[in-house]
């Protein structure tokens, strides 16, 4: 009987403790949601210009790069072909 009693205490402990971690879980979010906003205001954002121009310079590598590696294959795949027949 006293293993029995013993059970229900540590399992009313464990809905105790269960019951304040998400309490406290939840307190951490808030603090972390704080925080970060503060942070966000931190930060310092490329104008309308500096982000058309960064894009731009990244497609055109892109469509280089594509072209490169294309070619490359290509000639890769002709000589492979040549060397097996």
């Amino acid at each position: 009987m006293a293993a029995k009693k013993a059970k229900t205490g540590d399992a009313a402990e464990n809905e105790t403790s269960a019951a304040s971690s998400v309490t406290g879980k939840v307190e951490e979010f808030k603090e972390f949601l704080e925080l970060s906003k503060v942070e966000i205001k931190k930060v310092t954002w490329p104008t309308k210009r500096e982000t058309i121009t960064t894009s731009v310079a990244v497609l055109v590598l892109v469509v280089v790069m594509t072209l490169f590696l294309g070619i490359v294959d290509l000639g890769l795949s002709k000589l492979i072909e040549y060397i097996l027949s």
